[in-house]
């Protein structure tokens, strides 16, 4: 998807959360109500930042236009904007440091998935490596086999060719 668009998509899916979270933040019972709103605002933004650092199938015209510049700041502002909305709306509903929870929850769970990315591609490395190392060693058991065949065969063709004459 190019930036433009993933950055409108991003910042419809910001606004759309917001609106209703603002709708139903009142009524919500617990936090786990307004969750799923929450992960797609969560989302809108990472589209949106993302749609601002990516510049891959624009072209350099575009990437570097007025127009295009200035709409990726706007949305980004507008989303950072957006997300202090809710913020201070769950605060108010939740508890004083009910987002800065969500934030630090968030942070780590995505801290965690990281490790485990690495932990699985380490493993995966590891793997690779001692397959590498295996077919090395059978390769050289298969090389030693065959030249100890040849061998065997050279020394009965030479014994062969004594008796001959």
């Amino acid at each position: 998807m190019e930036p433009i668009s993933t950055a409108l998509a991003g910042i419809s899916l910001v606004k759309a959360s917001v609106d209703f979270i603002k709708q139903n933040i009142n009524t919500a019972k617990d936090i786990g109500e307004i969750a799923g709103q929450i992960d797609a605002l969560f989302t809108g933004q990472k589209q949106v930042q993302d749609a601002s650092n990516r510049k891959s199938g624009v072209g350099l015209a575009d990437q570097f236009g007025v127009q295009s510049v200035a709409q990726e700041m706007i949305d980004a502002k507008l989303a950072a904007e957006k997300m202090q909305e809710v913020a201070q709306m769950v605060n108010m509903r939740f508890g004083p440091d009910t987002w800065s929870s969500i934030l630090a929850e968030r942070n780590r769970r995505i801290q965690e998935a990281k490790e485990a990315q690495a932990k699985a591609r380490a493993a995966a490395r590891k793997a690779h490596d001692e397959l590498v190392q295996n077919m090395k060693m059978g390769a050289a058991i298969v090389g030693v086999v065959v030249a100890a065949i040849l061998l065997l065969i050279l020394l009965m063709v030479s014994v062969a060719r004594a008796l001959v004459i």
